[in-house]
């Protein structure tokens, strides 16, 4: 379960931003949209947290810092190679700040102990680094690295609850790869957990995107998953009556791309299962493939894995604009997933963007859920929440963002006269021009 995410100078974060998914003393909605934590200080978590804000204004760049530590920490021990840099874009605006450290921090619960993992990086190196254990009421501090003044040599220091050849993970650790991806890479047994949560329960989809389809496919193979895909399509209101997938002989072309700014290109031949999507009216049926199949369809039906395995395992879903191409009232349906325990019984979280304002509702949020972005006057992002401007209960939270009272929404001047400088358009000949009906 996640449970706070820092980051600092980070593209259009300039200043350290705070996403916390911890819940509030509010009790309203409590049963269905929080989580226990079995913490003293914390309580309960939020099953989902939602990201408003103008276009630019810094809600995809909190999402994407996300999803970059977690390439880092999958990625620094394995795919960056030794004097590779990285593509890790600090803040641009402010001199201070192009050549410092970007940092990340993250605050999770794992077998209900708290942890916090922290790093700092340039496009050459980490800086620091560092993990911190409450398996009480105070932490513990695993290990910690740090460059030193000569901007060569690290300085370590470990805890005696971190047991293993300790000497031979830091000297294993390159300057450009993580010690806890290095320690975890040479099988750790109290270090591969933490790296693995971090690895694998974020989920990131990015924004406008068609997610991979293969994942969901591949479901169709069994009767079970077939079921369960039909039955996920159904709860959303698709007029499908029936999938299924049949073998094809074909060529597949990926590009994966990774931390280090280097995109991994494949080109593989052979047998894939393609996905048939059944219509069925009164006056006859007819079969589908997926490319036929309407947008929404597609990214929906591409959707279907990541949430089913994301509420399975209790992982965290960050969806980068989850409204592209779904109809509002299938948004609010996936999101009530989330806040369904009976289906969430894992503790899984959804964290997304979105410009969708029906979606400020007091029925499908709590208002410890909601976050803004917004650029200041050196348009650096700041994220705050809801909380900070203490609405009502019942308060008309789309009526309010819309009319400014939460900051976060696009100020227009003026319409300018966007025509003053277009010069004339040369008049075409009949002869010159289309027929529609001939083309």
């Amino acid at each position: 379960m996640l449970l706070e995410f820092r980051v600092w100078n980070y593209r259009s974060i300039r200043d350290e931003q705070v996403l916390s998914l911890g819940a509030s003393n509010d009790q309203e909605l409590a049963a269905t949209h929080l989580a226990p934590t079995g913490l003293k200080s914390l309580p309960s978590a939020v099953r989902s947290a939602v990201v408003y804000g103008p276009n630019a204004s810094g809600k995809s760049t909190l999402l994407l810092a996300l999803n970059y530590m977690r390439a880092v920490v999958a990625e620094s021990a394995t795919i960056i190679q030794p004097g590779q840099t990285y593509n890790v874009q600090p803040f641009r605006l402010d001199e201070a700040f192009a050549k410092r450290p970007t940092e990340f921090e993250l605050t999770f619960l794992m077998d209900g102990v708290r942890h916090q993992y922290r790093f700092a990086m340039t496009a050459q190196r980490i800086v620091s680094e560092s993990l911190l254990v409450y398996r009480t009421a105070k932490p513990t501090q695993w290990f910690s690295r740090r460059l030193t003044d000569d901007g060569e040599t690290y300085e370590y220091e470990f805890s005696a609850y971190l047991t293993g050849p300790r000497k031979l993970w830091q000297d294993s650790t390159r300057p450009n790869g993580l010690f806890l991806s290095t320690a975890a890479q040479l099988n750790s047994e109290l270090i591969s957990p933490v790296f693995r949560w971090i690895v694998e329960n974020i989920v990131f989809l990015p924004a406008a995107a068609i997610v991979n389809s293969d994942f969901t496919t591949a479901m169709l193979a069994t009767d079970e998953g077939r079921a369960a895909i039909r039955d996920f399509l159904s709860a959303a209101d698709i007029s499908i009556a029936d999938v299924h997938a049949i073998p094809r002989k074909g060529v597949r072309n990926q590009v994966v791309f990774h931390a280090g700014g280097v995109a991994h290109a494949s080109r593989e031949e052979g047998e894939f299962l393609v996905p048939m999507f059944k219509h069925t009216t009164e006056k006859g049926s007819a079969t589908f493939e997926l490319q036929e199949e309407s947008e929404g369809t597609q990214r929906l039906f591409s959707l279907v894995a990541p949430v089913l395995d994301v509420l399975r395992e209790g992982r965290v879903l960050v969806v980068d604009e989850l409204d592209s191409s779904l109809h509002t009232l299938l948004v609010r349906r996936l999101i009530a997933m989330f806040h369904n325990p009976e289906l969430n019984k894992q503790g899984a979280q959804l964290i997304f963007s979105t410009h969708d304002t029906s979606l400020l509702d007091h029925t499908v949020f709590r208002r410890d859920q909601v976050w803004f972005t917004e650029k200041d006057a050196d348009q650096a992002t700041r994220l705050y929440p809801l909380t900070d401007f203490s609405p009502r209960k019942h308060e008309a939270l789309e009526r309010g963002y819309l009319m400014g009272r939460y900051g976060a929404v696009p100020f227009f001047d003026e319409l300018p006269d966007i025509l003053k400088h277009t010069p004339p358009r040369r008049p075409r000949s009949e002869a010159s021009q289309t027929n529609p009906a001939t083309v």
